[in-house]
């Protein structure tokens, strides 16, 4: 028996209402590029509209302007989606309370993640929406994953209950160590004052 190795998330599609609330909460709201659209090939009755997040990837939503939005909050059932998140960087961050207000839009305010910050709110139709920001860079030719992989280590060996800033930052110098050579014999902390 073998894997079916995935190479990453190809698209997420997403039930909406109609077209233009679509449009102006994905394009309006979160910025995202309105690259494309077709009927649905399963339901011609559908519309299929392709946004881009950011990274090239696809968020893609059916859309019928039979259909109304609504607000209320998505089924948090066994099986179904609780939420979406998208990063932000800082400076967006920062902003996201204030714009969301501009619009009239209730939110979570800022949540301390240990590892990253996050402000959740309702899409149109009800979905939960994350912005989230992580709290650290990874090293050049690193990953958000590989760091967060060495912090969990690093949280688990010190027996604390989440990842937090100061191992988030151990991670970070742990795997900078590794990729990088240095010609000092002894890399170890020093205080040259």
């Amino acid at each position: 028996m073998r894997k079916l190795q995935v190479l990453g998330v190809h698209h997420i599609t997403l039930t909406g209402a109609d077209r233009q609330t679509t449009i102006d909460f994905w394009e309006g709201v979160l910025g995202m590029p309105f690259i494309f659209d077709q009927p649905n090939l399963d339901d011609p009755d559908q519309g299929h509209l392709y946004f881009d997040p950011g990274d090239g990837r696809l968020i893609t939503i059916f859309t019928n302007d039979a259909r109304k939005a609504d607000n209320r909050r998505t089924p948090m059932d066994v099986g179904c989606v609780h939420h979406l998140a998208f990063e932000v960087d800082r400076a967006t961050f920062g902003q996201v309370p204030d714009r969301l207000k501009a619009r009239g839009i209730g939110n979570s305010g800022v949540k301390d993640r240990g590892f990253m910050d996050s402000i959740y709110f309702k899409d149109p139709c009800g979905l939960l929406i994350e912005l989230a920001c992580y709290k650290f860079i990874p090293p050049r030719g690193s990953s958000h994953a590989a760091v967060l992989m060495e912090a969990h280590k690093i949280r688990v060996a010190a027996g604390d209950d989440h990842i937090a800033e100061v191992h988030l930052a151990d991670a970070v110098e742990r795997i900078v160590e590794r990729s990088q050579e240095s010609l000092s014999e002894n890399r170890a902390p020093k205080n040259p004052y």
